[in-house]
């Protein structure tokens, strides 16, 4: 039986981080003591066969001083395409296919990775790991007026990382840069992208208000928040003796509630 074909991970990391109001490449910024970038490699490491980063001019050895020599570091393009352009002449010539993977994406899973590698395995030329829109979304002319409220229905956000047969990569950059993912290079080509679910948590980290979601899925207190609505009900009692409890608290001088226990209305309703 021949052995799997092999597979790589492009991580896109050579964006600097001025919108998180940083000196320093984005993928360097960290999350809980641990860079965007370390977290980024740590999940795809297990998934596939070899790694290529993408780092800017500059910053290569802090880089390398993360991943070690587990995946190899290359000076990143002025452009994202160019990045990913560049990483992709710098694979190894048996991989066949590729995920790419924004660095700002650190919280994506190797669950999320794997399905995707797995439809390509499984025949897909592309795929990408989406989510509904769930806001209305409206298309708008140069001057701010509404022109389109495009079907909501059929809106997805897209996320990464994003994978392809490494072919169809090449192809697509060879034939054009100018798009905002690899994905719609593909499409350009008339080839079809297959879409799976995504990650609330592959959200993207661009801005500081982004860092303070990203938290909330690393902390096991925040992410097990759940909110509802509890109800009880007591009747005022007619015993002058039974003392009213509300809240945890005892009310002196006010009227009690018939009940079993203290009838803690407040109480009962959250427990």
């Amino acid at each position: 039986m021949s052995p799997s074909p092999k597979s790589a991970a492009i991580i896109a990391g050579a964006g600097m981080g001025h919108r998180l109001g940083a000196d320093l490449p984005k993928a360097l910024i960290q999350l809980d003591g641990i860079s965007l970038v370390e977290r980024a490699f740590t999940a795809l490491s297990p998934v596939v066969d070899e790694i290529v980063i993408t780092a800017p001019s500059g910053f290569e050895s802090q880089f390398r001083a993360i991943v070690g020599e587990s995946a190899k570091v290359i000076t990143g393009g002025v452009l994202r395409s160019d990045s990913v352009n560049l990483a992709i002449k710098s694979l190894s010539p048996s991989v066949e296919y590729v995920l790419v993977h924004d660095a700002a994406r650190a919280l994506a899973t190797g669950d999320l990775a794997q399905r995707v590698l797995d439809e390509l395995r499984g025949g897909e030329q592309a795929v990408i790991p989406t989510l509904n829109a769930v806001d209305t979304i409206k298309e708008v002319d140069a001057q701010g007026y509404v022109r389109n409220t495009p079907d909501r229905s059929s809106l997805r956000t897209v996320q990464t990382p994003q994978g392809f047969a490494l072919s169809v990569l090449k192809r697509a950059h060879e034939a054009s840069d100018d798009a905002t993912d690899d994905a719609a290079l593909v499409e350009a080509l008339g080839i079809p992208v297959k879409t799976i679910s995504g990650e609330s948590r592959a959200m993207k980290i661009t801005n500081p208000d982004d860092i303070s979601v990203a938290l909330t899925f690393l902390h096991d207190r925040d992410r097990n928040l759940r909110a509802g609505v509890g109800t009880d009900a007591h009747a005022f009692s007619q015993d002058s003796s039974r003392t009213l409890w509300l809240a945890g608290l005892n009310w002196p001088g006010e009227i009690g509630v018939d009940g079993h226990s203290d009838g803690d209305v407040a109480a009962h309703a959250i427990c």
